[in-house]
């Protein structure tokens, strides 16, 4: 296993304290700190650093069948009622990027990420995606280190409190889906999202985005990237459509 993971050999003692930091934060205790200290490579470092050519992907693929595979199973019994049109729909927000990256915070994850400069530059130890894909490596490196069960057990932990959260429609909802979905059934068409400005400089940019649903426009709203100021102009037609109520 050593050998396919070689940051095993280059944690340094302050490293090392900080990995036992967080595996006392989310519970859980790894036999090879090596891999976990692999989950929390993003690409940007290795692109960077020429000699380091691995990094959390794989891992994150890895990590991503497992989440899925024990929410779907969770799912299962907890929705016994129901079809599996409402189960695939729910899934898909437990899982979601969203959703991970908030789990990602509350275990402090970004405080360990190993990023390029670039990407440190421009934010990325806040960023969604990278937050969420990290989560997806650390439950691929627990599958590695110690097997599935100790991976599921894991995945339920974290996952359970989301899990609820939908059930009870108390969760960060998707208003870029839900929104989509209402279009498409009253007038037979799609939301059309515009990028009316960016505002900032290069390392730290404000998009603002527009929709527009039945010849009415809604917005502009913003967000650190486009996905986050669309979601955003989303929730403002969703809001003054009255769909709220």
């Amino acid at each position: 296993m050593s050998a396919l993971f070689p940051f095993r050999q280059v944690i340094n003692g302050d490293r090392k304290q900080a990995l036992l930091a967080f595996q006392r934060k989310a519970g859980v205790r790894f036999k090879d700190a090596g891999l976990l200290d692999l989950a929390f490579h993003h690409r940007s470092f290795s692109n960077e650093n020429t000699k380091t050519r691995t990094n959390n992907e794989r891992l994150e693929f890895l990590g991503d069948a497992v989440l899925g595979m024990v929410v779907a199973a969770r799912l299962y019994e907890c929705m016994a009622d129901r079809q599996e049109g409402d189960l695939a729909k729910t899934k898909s927000v437990v899982v979601s990027e969203d959703t991970l990256s908030v789990i990602a915070l509350e275990l402090d994850v970004n405080e360990y990420l190993v990023l390029g400069k670039g990407e440190e530059m421009s934010g990325g130890r806040n960023k969604k995606a990278i937050l969420a894909d990290a989560v997806e490596a650390i439950i691929g490196a627990l599958y590695l280190d110690s097997g599935y069960r100790v991976a599921e057990q894991f995945v339920l932990e974290i996952m359970n409190p989301q899990i609820e959260l939908v059930l009870q429609g108390r969760h960060h909802k998707d208003y870029k889906t839900l929104l989509q979905e209402y279009v498409q059934k009253q007038y037979k068409t799609v939301p059309k999202y515009a990028l009316v400005r960016k505002t900032g400089p290069d390392h730290d940019r404000t998009f603002w985005v527009t929709v527009e649903i039945h010849e009415t426009s809604y917005g502009p709203e913003s967000g650190k990237n486009k996905k986050e100021a669309e979601q955003a102009a989303a929730k403002l037609a969703w809001s003054q459509l009255g769909l709220d109520a």
